[in-house]
């Protein structure tokens, strides 16, 4: 098919080049119609035009806008598609005005801003409107109530404001209706119910109020309904899903919810995803019958008040999620290993509420507690045998003095002879060396029968993961504190790959650092280390998390991201600090440990060393030069660990994992592309690299691009040249002055004109030779403990570190990271 209109044919050149299209999607010499990607013609006419996923020229990429004037000469056009390709600004009231004919508009992820024209009322034959993923504002047009042919309507995560339009009520065709993850605010309108066709209705992550209306209970066809994330409240009538027979999922996490679930919820056949986690509602579970249909079906109900016993007909449930409950007695025989019932007040199960939680809620609830009465009666068997017990001691201890005072003459005797004999012979020692690792500060000892019935004898289904240093298990120390026990074979590794660790953890409980709370090392080849359990894993764990029925992908926002990276480098900030400097050697995504609250503690300290020779032992220096041979790098200085994190920086801005735990050909390639796209002088640039998954606005985006200049620099291939830790640090505490001038008030971006100041001020303040920067703290003065120098302490933000060192005081007040731009890269120089 030729395309007819010669006006059509001048548009699409125009719209080719107004979008920056490459060539090759749109060449220039063949027909539109038939060899242009996304164009579709009908009848010689231009009907269609898609241009998501089109490659684009090199000032398309560098300057996208949103130009599509040529469009309006496209008289018979009814779909409009650019979902992810970036266009830049606001929606043209063109759209509105002269595509009359228009069925179909999607600009999803297309980086609109502003508001939603309300000119797109006017598209009386719009079927489909998609403007989700972007940062448009304010409220949602009334105008849309005029959409009468709508059927799927999608403005999720935006920034709209305001509550819904009442004119939604004439949107009768409607199917799906999407304004999740935006700050609507208001109650639910009741007009809802009355949308008959509705098949899936999405209000989750808004700032909505008050109750469900019971309205709802009309949608027959609904198939969908997610209100989690907001501020509703209020219980759930039973007659508000006795209508809603075809539910497949409904998701009503993370509100205020009160009272019972509706008991009809249980014996809905379609159900197969329940959420209802993070709420206040109570109440027992109800005995599940046979006709129960739930062979497949997911259910949350996690974070609430339900209590009660449970039975076996919870097997029946794929998943079922009872943790954070108060769910009592004793589920042993039922084998529910489809059942998650951690924090709850059960019997025999680790990771129980305490004894006194359980019982004043139940006390609340005016029911009976069983674990209490058993607890009272084995208090009354306690005591009597207390008195029993304490009876005989005294009668033991009485008897014991006897025999001691008459041997007391015999013991002075004894020892005069062993000392006039000589020293005992060599190999016949009565009392042989102590490790001299047990005399230093390692929290408790435990025994080897400990360590068994922490791990379950080392079962499998306790293995975290497995270390490059030992296998790492969980287990519950007696109180239901959760911990994690390595074990290190030293038939596999060297002995001091763990000495040093030992000494450094038990020297010193740094904040960044991962707990230790005991050890056994009892064992001639197998020592045990116990820390704290981290309950948020590691980073490499946490970045993508994968929940839900659907196997949906929960990202770490950017907030959170910072703060991680903040932690991270005051931690190795602590390790270099010392004197002499302590390197970590493994500095990777799945070494950044996460406590409940995403502060880091940096774990897998098997491999740390300290820098150089000073105050090494003859061992440690023969495995370092051994380890260093191994792996062809230099990685005994603390520049090798800026150059690791500056990987691990990389993956907190685009995502992509795996980038911090290898370094093969394939790794170096990826990031050196990547680097490519980052500049001091070129913030767009960065969007290209930003994790998709992030949604970021225009401070939060400076942030990012400001991260990512700091991992650029810490990737130099030049080893001095990389900023020592504290600036790294100092950066990213103040990730704005990186990309802003300092004593602008109106913060403006600095241009290519301040190269030569923006240089200076940040490698003048510390570059004063190539090797200072890896020797200069082991002049100072003030020694720490275990032979470590440490001459200050980072703070912990957010939780309760202390100030920052003198140290840090006298760093410059511009630390900005070198652009690669100006920096002599020599591809291949070790790392």
């Amino acid at each position: 098919m030729s395309l007819n209109s010669r006006i059509e044919w001048l548009a699409l050149f125009q719209l080719r080049s107004s979008l920056g299209i490459h060539s090759k999607e749109w060449p220039r010499k063949t027909e539109p119609c038939r060899n242009w990607s996304g164009v579709r013609c009908e009848n010689g006419r231009v009907v269609g035009i898609n241009v998501s996923g089109l490659r684009r020229t090199r000032f398309g990429r560098l300057h996208p806008r949103f130009a599509v004037d040529s469009l309006a000469n496209f008289t018979l056009l009814a779909s409009f598609e650019a979902s992810g390709f970036l266009l830049n600004g606001s929606i043209p009231e063109l759209f509105g005005q002269s595509l009359s004919s228009l069925e179909k508009l999607d600009l999803s992820s297309c980086s609109l801003t502003g508001l939603i024209p309300s000119s797109l009322g006017n598209l009386s034959r719009l079927q489909t409107l998609i403007l989700s993923d972007n940062s448009l504002t304010g409220r949602m047009p009334s105008t849309l109530g005029q959409l009468s042919s709508l059927s799927v309507l999608n403005l999720s995560k935006n920034s709209l404001t305001a509550s819904m339009p009442t004119s939604f009520i004439s949107l009768g065709n409607l199917t799906l209706l999407d304004l999740s993850s935006n700050f609507l605010s208001g109650s639910i309108p009741d007009y809802l119910g009355t949308l008959y066709s509705l098949e899936s209705l999405n209000l989750s992550d808004n700032g909505l109020t008050s109750s469900i209306p019971v309205q709802l209970s009309n949608l027959s066809r609904l198939l969908e309904l997610d209100l989690s994330m907001n501020s509703l409240s209020g219980s759930l009538p039973d007659d508000l899903f006795s209508n809603i027979l075809l539910l497949r999922t409904l998701n009503l996490s993370r509100n205020a919810f009160d009272g019972t679930l509706p008991s009809n919820l249980w014996s809905m056949h379609s159900l197969s995803l329940l959420d209802v986690s993070t709420n206040n509602l109570t109440g027992h579970l109800p005995k599940l019958g046979s006709h129960v249909n739930s062979s497949g079906a997911i259910f949350n109900l996690s974070n609430n008040f339900f209590y009660g016993f449970l039975d076996s007909s919870l097997k029946k449930f794929r998943i079922i999620d009872l943790s954070s409950n108060y769910f009592q007695g004793n589920v042993s025989d039922y084998g529910l290993s489809n059942v998650t019932l951690a924090i709850n007040c059960l019997m025999n199960r680790p990771n129980q509420r305490s004894y006194r939680d359980c019982t004043e809620f139940y006390v609340q609830k005016r029911e009976t507690y069983i674990e209490a009465e058993s607890r009272n009666n084995r208090r009354v068997v306690f005591i009597v045998a207390g008195i029993f017990g304490g009876i005989g001691f005294i009668v033991i201890l009485v008897m014991v003095l006897v025999l001691l005072l008459g041997k007391c003459d015999n013991s002075t005797a004894n020892k005069k002879i062993t000392a006039d004999v000589g020293p005992v012979p060599e190999g016949e020692s009565p009392n042989p060396p102590k490790d001299h690792m047990l005399e230093t500060g390692m929290g408790e000892s435990f025994s080897y029968e400990q360590v068994l019935h922490l791990t379950g004898n080392f079962a499998e289904t306790n293995i975290i993961k497995h270390g490059h240093s030992g296998d790492l298990f969980w287990g519950v120390l007696e109180g239901e504190v959760n911990v994690v026990v390595k074990k290190v074979d030293l038939n596999l590794v060297k002995r001091e790959s763990y000495m040093l660790e030992l000494e450094l953890l038990s020297k010193d409980s740094h904040t960044r650092l991962v707990p230790l709370l005991g050890h056994c090392l009892e064992n001639e080849n197998e020592k045990f280390l116990v820390y704290k359990y981290m309950p948020n894993g590691d980073l490499a764990s946490s970045l993508h998390r994968v929940s839900g029925p659907d196997d949906k992908v929960q990202s770490l926002d950017w907030i959170t991201r910072l703060k991680i990276a903040i932690g991270a480098a005051e931690g190795l900030y602590y390790l270099h600090d010392c004197n002499p400097p302590v390197v970590h050697r493994d500095v990777q995504a799945s070494s950044i440990l996460l406590d409940d609250k995403f502060e880091v503690r940096l774990g897998s300290l098997s491999a740390v060393t300290t820098q150089g020779d000073l105050h090494q032992s003859v061992i440690t220096r023969i495995f370092r030069k051994s380890h260093d041979k191994q792996t062809g790098s230099s990685s005994v200085t603390c520049a090798y660990d800026v150059y690791c994190f500056g990987k691990v920086l990389l993956e907190l801005v685009t995502g992509k994992l795996g980038c911090s735990s290898t370094d093969d050909a394939t790794t170096r390639e990826w990031i050196e592309q990547t680097l490519s796209y980052i500049s001091i002088y070129d913030k767009e640039q960065v969007t290209k690299i930003v994790d998709p998954s992030l949604i970021v606005d225009e401070d939060l985006l400076e942030e990012v691009w400001a991260m990512a200049i700091v991992a650029r620099s810490c990737l130099n291939p030049k080893p001095f040249k990389r900023p020592p830790i504290a600036y790294v640090l100092k950066a990213l505490e103040n990730p704005l002055k990186i990309v802003r001038e300092e004593n602008s008030s109106s913060a403006r971006l600095r241009t290519t004109s301040s190269r030569r100041s923006w240089s200076t001020a940040f490698f003048g303040s510390w570059r004063q030779s190539s090797s200072e920067s890896a020797t200069a703290t082991a002049n100072r003065e003030g020694f720490g403990v275990g032979g470590f120098k440490q001459t200050g302490r980072v703070g912990s933000q957010g939780s309760g570190g202390n100030d920052h060192s003198s140290s840090r005081k006298r760093l410059s007040s511009e630390i900005f990271p070198e652009p690669l731009e100006i920096q002599e890269v020599e591809t291949g120089e070790a790392r």
